[in-house]
C-alpha cells in the first residue's frame, strides 16, 4: 500500500529538542500532527513510527523520543499527496518551521493546535484511521 500518512501525537510537557540539523526546538506540551508519505510501503513507515526503539532518522524520530502517537491516520495514493496535505493543514493550524520538510518547499509538515482543531482539521482531509497490525 501506498500512499500519505498523520500522526497525532501528544506531548506532555514542555521540552527542548535537539533536531538534527535544525537545531534546537522548544515544543510547548500539547497535540501535533505530523504529516508524512511512504511510496514503497505505508503500513512498513507507520509501524516504524510506532516502535519505541528504532534508529533515528527522520526530524520525527526526534520529537518521538519525548512524545507519544496517539492516532494514525492514512490516505491510500500512488503519488505524493502529503504537501498538499501539510499546505491545507497550514491554512489551519500552527507549524514548526522547516521541520520534517527538507525534501520539499513546504513551510513545514510539522502542526500545533489544540485536539479538537487538528481532529476537525484531520476531519476535512477525509483520511482513514489506520489500526496496526499487531503481528507485523
Amino acid at each position: 500500500m501506498k500512499g500519505s500518512y498523520l500522526l497525532l501525537i501528544e506531548l506532555k510537557d514542555d521540552k527542548t529538542i535537539q533536531v538534527g540539523k535544525l537545531g534546537k526546538i522548544f515544543f510547548r506540551k500539547g497535540f501535533y500532527v505530523y504529516v508524512g508519505s511512504a511510496l514503497n510501503g505505508l503500513e512498513h513507515r507507520i509501524n516504524r513510527h510506532l516502535r519505541l526503539e528504532k534508529k533515528v532518522h527522520w526530524h520525527i524520530d526526534y520529537l518521538l523520543g519525548s512524545a507519544k502517537i496517539v492516532n494514525v491516520f492514512l490516505r491510500e495514493s500512488t503519488g505524493r499527496c502529503e504537501c498538499k496535505i501539510a499546505d491545507e493543514l497550514s491554512n489551519k493550524l500552527e507549524f514548526v518551521a522547516g521541520f520534517g520538510c527538507s525534501d520539499c518547499k513546504c513551510k513545514s509538515h510539522l502542526f500545533y493546535g489544540s485536539h479538537v482543531k487538528i481532529i476537525q482539521a484531520i476531519e476535512n482531509l477525509q483520511m482513514e484511521h489506520y489500526s496496526p497490525n499487531k503481528n507485523a
